[in-house]
């Protein structure tokens, strides 16, 4: 997920969502899915395309489900291939304001999926496993309903560094919480590389509350992988 690096069009369903408000493109994914800023964010707009509309189909029930216990951004509207979300508090992860304090990002990352996966019931969860997570996966540490797609951006920092929510919950699922954790440390390298790989691993996992476990892992980032190639999708 990237920021644009020039205007976007803005398509004639997000100018009318918008009702004359100002608009622009915040976010690009891998997918060629856009994330529009409405009134200076008070409101998102996800656009996809035709080939990936199930993705944000799959989204909305997750939101509607995690929103009662944690706190995730109120869908307001959808329809096929668009999501239409009010604001979450917070910024993201990997926004500017960050950049010098990639200690506080760290942290926050780790804290917010230990909060996400102690609200979550598991037992109530109606939905399977991440669409990544191998179904003959080895037996879980602890199993919890993941996010799925834990990666840095998807954490929301209040001001003061301290969580604030998540976002992106379209494979949210039940799996080992290495299945999180994996992908949340991995993408720490690709989002604050300067203390080279691994370099917050340590700072995420102390947030968390847990000691690394190499084993799991090493297979949950293969695992990543492995599906990120078959897909034919970069990481990121």
């Amino acid at each position: 997920m990237t920021r644009p690096g020039e205007p976007v069009p803005v398509p004639a369903l997000v100018a009318s969502i918008s009702a004359d408000r100002p608009v622009r493109a915040v976010w690009i994914n891998e997918l060629g899915g856009v994330t529009f800023e409405i009134d200076g964010g008070a409101e998102f707009v996800k656009v996809y395309p035709d080939a990936y509309a199930h993705l944000l189909a799959a989204e909305v029930p997750r939101l509607r489900w995690a929103g009662r216990y944690t706190p995730v951004p109120e869908v307001l509207a959808s329809g096929p291939g668009w999501l239409h979300t009010a604001r979450l508090t917070g910024r993201s992860a990997v926004d500017p304001r960050w950049a010098d304090e990639p200690e506080t990002a760290a942290r926050a990352i780790g804290q917010g999926l230990r909060r996400l996966h102690d609200a979550l019931p598991v037992g109530d969860c109606p939905f399977g496993r991440p669409s990544w997570v191998p179904v003959d996966a080895p037996p879980a540490d602890r199993l919890v309903v993941c996010h799925g797609d834990a990666c840095s951006p998807n954490t929301l920092m209040a001001d003061d560094g301290a969580f604030s929510g998540h976002v992106d919950l379209g494979d949210l699922g039940v799996a080992d919480r290495w299945a999180d954790l994996a992908i949340a440390t991995m993408s720490l390298d690709w989002n604050f590389p300067t203390e080279g790989p691994g370099g917050f691993q340590e700072l995420l996992l102390e947030a968390y509350g847990v000691a690394a476990d190499d084993e799991r892992i090493g297979y949950y980032r293969r695992a990543w992988d492995a599906y990120d190639d078959d897909q034919d999708l970069p990481a990121g």
